[in-house]
């Protein structure tokens, strides 16, 4: 009896915990704290990270803005606390290599700035006052300078007697009609404009219309950026300044190209960095990336490390005694896969490259050293690193001496950053439970402490859990998919399904993956039963799959994603005359692509899409998708881009149409989104278009909070007019 009693009390509380619990709400999402950028103490004893909210703006009611400061913990669970404070976000920190100082940077006056924090005491102080800013701060292995990047435009270039002593233009074509391929005409500053005056003065008059911003001219190829035109390429440059106060930078490279991904030998003399690998081509040309040696002494010379035609080598990443080197290749056009690559090193000289045998996409590579067990001294070394895979995103490790890759961590998570020693992993991690915490683990990834708290808040919420399932497909393929429950199911209710979909479309979803925590805990917390599946053409899942919707980017894949669908529309608490549909980016496009095919769906929302693939080739800056997996227009065969695109199916389209875009998105351009809700409202069909001013093709991940709740709730709203209680179905 006692038993008994005992038990009926237990389940009572447990009933009475879950009932406390709130559901997610939409302005939840102002709540989640994302940690990333984890670096460790030399030592091993402390981390530094980075930790991203969204702060009430104090001078526009009802906005937000984003910041980001630096946390310290002293790797023991709820020690962190914050070193930057303030309106100003401060990010990429790095520890001297004496653990005694971190170097982050900071915006000051519009531009990024790098400073220096001792950590002993006193105040953050800044390091560099630069008009081109600076970013990426990396110590050298002395402690004794900072090399750090710097954006230079185009007019600054022709200016600066540093990185351009002859003040001339490039060696590449500017590829402007009627000069020859080196030729540079720069109007003479003492030549006044007259519109009336010698060709000198009309030029010099169309040059100040230039700079009065009158006109934009455009001669390059990749003219869009993500929210505007731009004209005239950029250029990132490496800088070397002392940790001084008041110290001059010295530039470590110069010219008309661009350098990235730097990294800093262990001898101290040079930087390993990444660049187009020939610099005789306009860099919207040059598809090709090459491993270059920099001298540290500000010569200005850079020579090839890893460089072949038709590859594109990128993340060199030397180990601690620098004797090998581990970088990442791929071919440098088409539908890709990078594959890590292994030499040993020295100097700027390599020996014959080994590759890894491993089918995903790695990045992160991290080098550590192992202790000897119970000895002084190093055992070796080895390389951590993650890959989307399968739904998540582990944590691996590679032999540099047999190439054997490990797994550590599962699939029902994701790790957003990590830094790693001998002895230990510590990393931010993003699972259903917890949309971002800190933890710490030992070298095998086993034995996890959670370190921070910062989300703790979503123990007091109602979460839905995905649970996984599979498909075959018509190729053979295993496509994984994932179902989630209304946030409460009552028994005897069914509830409306939704189908979500990821863009890339080489993106990957699964519950390790961070971007959509909120939006799907926020449906179902509205009674909404969510479905999402990884088509083929996914990432995550090799190579192969990845290059299976080649020139099919609506059939194949719409049959993945709607037999998970299907699968999903037989649990017992689904109405089926209630499904809907969404997807954004390449997602948008089979939204619309599916509706123009399929009539299950209630109601449909296609965000930020594209729907027409030749005007795709001209509008958006993300061109380069068209003769990847298709053809050029002009080309034999190019009558693919009409059968794979939805606008030639629109007068087909039944489903009441929801379309979004940012106004400012030049990824894939507005006029996509124009041309399917004219056509649909010419038609007459049911078709409603929302555009976001100001807003980039990022809006769902970073762009303004407002924005981004309006979009949720336009989500909700618009499905509610369909699918919501008391609608009658037609």
């Amino acid at each position: 009896m006692i038993r008994q009693t005992t038990v009926l009390l237990l389940c009572i509380a447990q009933v009475a915990l879950g009932q406390t619990k709130q559901k997610v709400t939409v302005t939840d999402l102002t709540r989640i704290r994302q940690v990333g950028a984890v670096d460790l103490s030399p030592d091993g004893k402390r981390a530094v990270y980075a930790l991203t909210t969204i702060e009430p703006n104090p001078d526009q009611k009802d906005e937000y803005e984003y910041r980001t400061h630096l946390y310290l913990t002293n790797l023991q669970a709820g020690d962190s606390r914050a070193l930057t404070r303030g309106s100003e976000s401060a990010r990429q920190a790095a520890w001297s290599p004496d653990g005694k100082s971190i170097a982050f940077s900071r915006t000051v006056k519009g531009k990024p700035q790098v400073f220096i924090m001792p950590l002993d005491g006193g105040e953050a102080w800044q390091l560099t006052n630069t008009p081109y800013g600076a970013s990426g701060p990396l110590w050298s292995p002395d402690g004794k300078r900072i090399v750090y990047t710097a954006t230079v435009s185009m007019a600054e270039m022709l200016t600066d007697s540093l990185l351009n002593p002859t003040k001339g233009g490039p060696v590449w074509s500017l590829e402007k009609p009627g000069f020859r391929n080196n030729d540079f005409v720069k109007p003479d500053k003492k030549t006044k404009p007259n519109p009336d005056g010698s060709l000198a003065e009309i030029r010099a008059y169309l040059a100040k219309d230039v700079d009065d911003k009158k006109a934009k001219v455009i001669n390059r190829l990749n003219f869009q950026g993500e929210s505007t035109t731009e004209p005239d390429p950029s250029f990132t440059h490496l800088f070397v300044v002392d940790v001084a106060e008041k110290a001059t930078p010295k530039p470590l490279t110069r010219g008309f190209s661009a350098t990235r991904a730097a990294v800093w030998l262990p001898n101290g003399q040079g930087l390993l960095a990444v660049s187009d690998r020939d610099s005789l081509k306009h860099p919207d040309r040059e598809q090709d990336n090459a491993i270059v040696f920099i001298p540290a002494d500000g010569s200005g010379t850079r020579r090839p490390v890893l460089s072949e035609a038709g590859k594109s080598y990128g993340s060199p990443a030397p180990s601690p005694d620098g004797k090998l080197l581990t970088y990442l290749v791929s071919p440098a056009e088409g539908i890709t896969q990078s594959q890590i690559g292994l030499v040993s090193l020295n100097g700027a000289t390599v020996s014959t490259p080994r590759l890894v045998t491993f089918d995903r996409a790695a990045g992160n590579m991290t080098w550590a050293e192992l202790p000897r067990s119970g000895k002084k001294g190093s055992a070796g070394y080895t390389i951590y690193f993650t890959a989307s895979a399968n739904g998540g995103v582990p944590v691996y490790r590679l032999d540099p001496a047999s190439l054997q890759v490990t797994q550590l961590t599962g699939f029902d998570q994701g790790t957003t950053s990590f830094d790693a020693d001998g002895g230990q992993l510590v990393f931010s991690r993003t699972e259903i439970s917890n949309p971002s915490e800190l933890y710490k683990t030992d070298a095998q990834a086993k034995n996890a402490v959670k370190l921070t708290t910062h989300n703790d808040w979503v123990a007091q919420r109602q979460l839905s859990t995905p649970e996984k399932r599979t498909y075959k497909n018509s190729l053979g393929q295993t496509v994984d998919y994932w179902i989630m429950k209304p946030a409460v199911v009552e028994a005897g209710k069914t509830y409306p399904l939704l189908l979500n979909m990821h863009g890339g479309p080489t993106a990957m979803w699964g519950p390790g993956e961070a971007s959509m925590w909120h939006e799907f805990q926020y449906m179902c917390a509205q009674g909404y039963g969510i479905v999402y599946a990884n088509p083929r053409g996914s990432g995550g899942y090799g190579l192969n799959f990845q290059q299976a919707n080649k020139k099919d980017w609506g059939t194949g894949p719409a049959e993945d994603v709607l037999a998970a669908a299907t699968a999903a529309a037989r649990e017992t608490w689904v109405d089926t005359s209630r499904q809907v549909i969404t997807g954004g980016s390449y997602a948008g496009y089979l939204t619309a692509w599916i509706v123009g095919h399929d009539n299950r769906f209630k109601a449909a929302f296609a965000q930020r899409g594209v729907y027409d693939l030749t005007t795709f080739l001209g509008e958006g800056n993300a061109w380069r998708l068209v003769p990847n997996y298709f053809e050029y227009p002009w080309m034999p065969g190019a009558q693919v881009l009409d059968a794979n695109s939805p606008y030639t199916f629109v007068q087909n389209i039944k489903t009441p149409l929801l379309i979004k875009h940012g106004e400012n998105d030049l990824r894939t351009g507005v006029i996509q989104s124009e041309m399917m809700y004219k056509s649909l409202k010419i038609m007459g069909k049911p078709v409603e278009y929302v555009r976001m001013p100001g807003a980039t093709h990022e809006l769902s991940r970073t762009g303004n909070v407002r924005q981004r709740i309006d979009r949720l709730l336009r989500i909700y709203e618009f499905f509610e007019r369909y699918v919501g209680p008391g609608t009658t179905i037609k």
